[in-house]
């Protein structure tokens, strides 16, 4: 098997432990490829990570454009972009869970346990594949940006930072539904996580400024994870604050992923070995 490639000498031995670094190297970038044409090829996954978020930044062009500008005064795509940049990598990792969910209920995490595997391959595998659709997400939804007027002012170097934010987000809630769907593998989570990203999408920094929402909700709004790496994209994009924001997205993505890390990896290993 191409995963496997590498690992036997001619006459059948292992030429590395199973756990080598060698092996981890080469066959991390194959299960990776695994995983991306996998998501490549499912119409679910270009649909929910990229066609509504697209569809959705349309429409809040054209629809609510000139009434979030009035309301604000600024253009509305220094937030809508870098919401919906956020809205596709929650949507991707939705899909996503579902895929492990599927490789967890038909057997293939077992039939790859049993394969002379470096055991942290297939976790490594996973999240440079979704680093990689993250990166892939967010160029997409920047370039129906620029298509609509959306323009960095702050230099390149913020323009590279501001491509990481939603990477760094991303990632944090991959872990947290990869965890999700680790102990509770029911595809009907993905219809559980839609309201809770809805609350986040409505109760947000992406529409309007913070000061426009009720007093007893400011709180919630300013500092959700959602608010935090929106505030930052716009202040990379138009100008405004970065650091706090920045370190506000930071602190929300270190902690959940330190919380789901060791969950993560008990998981993944007993998914892999029950039958």
């Amino acid at each position: 098997m191409a995963i496997i490639s590498g690992t036997t000498s001619a006459a059948g031995v292992p030429a590395h432990p199973e756990n080598s670094l060698s092996n981890l190297l080469s066959q991390t970038p194959v299960l990776t490829r695994r995983l991306l044409i996998r998501l490549v090829r499912n119409p679910i996954t270009i649909a929910f990570a990229l066609m509504l978020p697209v569809l959705f930044l349309l429409t809040l062009d054209v629809v609510l454009g000139d009434s979030i500008e009035a309301i604000t005064g600024e253009n509305g795509l220094y937030r809508s972009v870098p919401l919906m940049a956020l809205v596709a990598a929650i949507s991707g990792s939705a899909v996503s869970m579902v895929g492990i969910i599927g490789e967890q209920l038909d057997g293939f995490l077992n039939r790859l346990w049993v394969l002379p595997l470096n055991r942290g391959a297939g976790l490594l595998a996973r999240l440079f594949a979704e680093i990689i659709r993250l990166f892939a997400t967010t160029l997409v939804i920047l370039g129906v940006g620029f298509i609509l007027g959306f323009r960095f002012n702050q230099g390149t170097a913020a323009a590279v930072l501001w491509l990481t934010v939603p990477v760094i987000f991303g990632v944090a809630f991959a872990f947290v539904v990869t965890t999700v769907a680790l102990y509770w593998p029911k595809a009907l989570l993905v219809d559980a996580i839609q309201p809770v990203a809805g609350l986040g999408l409505a109760l947000c920094t992406g529409l309007v400024p913070v000061d426009k929402y009720p007093d007893w909700v400011q709180p919630f709004v300013r500092y959700q994870p959602m608010s935090t790496a929106v505030d930052a994209m716009r202040g990379l994009s138009v100008g405004g604050p970065v650091l706090m924001p920045i370190l506000g997205t930071l602190a929300w993505s270190a902690g959940l992923v330190a919380v789901c890390l060791w969950p993560i990896m008990v998981g993944y290993r007993k998914a892999s070995t029950s039958r």
